[in-house]
């Protein structure tokens, strides 16, 4: 059996860069959504001539549609992950644009079949209504409330009201406000569950707001417990919270 410190070390050096969660095999596990959302925009970009996927990663879902329409742009705003997405999507026809996902996007009003986002930070839902073609789509997979809570209580303690923020509620109703149409809005939480300490260092550099300012070395105590717990009572869980959202714009505009 690996040590502490060799466990730690170890997922503290790794790179995090992208979106690419493989170094986790063997090591952690999450349940994945029923709704298989890599398909959905998949099936939505075949019916698309103009494409737009906000906050895309290291661009590891996109890559997956395997067909893009006559226009497909990218954005990200990590500069690690926008050298990655660059380097994976446009061989793929894609164009990768740097975008700190607060600016007005840079795209002309109405000009878009499809918006797509996986996990964004935030939604401009009034950005997205102005850039989407009438008739157009937004397709969505988003973190819900109180995600992985579990694990972050354990470095942070106890977090009163993280079920009110990311509620799939609230995004209907700023949909509905900015003039979209909600046509799905499905939730549904996850089990994940942590083998060895290294994975919760891993995720933790990679998954930053989860534990703010996390380093090995200022949680070194907390992640000796958690080592020691995993050790004695198997694995460390947590739920994953997320939910799907569809919405359009009229196709009177």
């Amino acid at each position: 059996m690996r040590t502490f410190d060799e466990l730690v070390d170890e997922a503290d050096q790794v790179p995090v860069d992208g979106w690419d969660f493989s170094w986790l095999e063997g090591r952690a596990t999450e349940e994945r959504p029923p709704w298989g959302y890599a398909r959905g925009v998949a099936r939505r970009l075949e019916q698309a001539r103009t494409a737009l996927d906000l906050q895309t990663g290291g661009g590891e879902v996109l890559a997956e549609a395997g067909h893009y329409p006559p226009v497909a742009v990218a954005t990200e705003g990590w500069l690690p992950n926008l050298v990655v997405a660059a380097a994976r999507l446009r061989p793929l026809g894609v164009v990768v644009v740097g975008h700190d996902g607060t600016a007005a996007l840079p795209f002309v009003e109405g000009s878009l079949d499809l918006v797509t986002s996986r996990h964004p930070v935030s939604t401009d839902w009034a950005e997205i209504a102005r850039v989407l073609a009438p008739g157009g789509t937004f397709f969505s997979q988003q973190v819900g409330p109180a995600s992985m809570l579990e694990l972050s209580e354990a470095f942070l303690g106890p977090l009163p009201g993280a079920d009110r923020w990311r509620r799939p509620e609230d995004a209907r109703a700023e949909a509905k406000q900015c003039g979209l149409e909600v046509v799905d809005l499905r939730t549904v939480r996850l089990r994940a569950e942590f083998y060895d300490v290294g994975a919760i260092v891993y995720i933790l550099r990679k998954c930053v707001w989860w534990v703010p300012n996390f380093s090995v070395e200022r949680y070194r105590n907390t992640l000796h417990q958690l080592h020691q717990r995993i050790t004695d009572e198997g694995p460390f869980v947590a739920y994953a919270s997320r939910f799907l959202i569809e919405a359009r714009q009229p196709a009177g505009g």
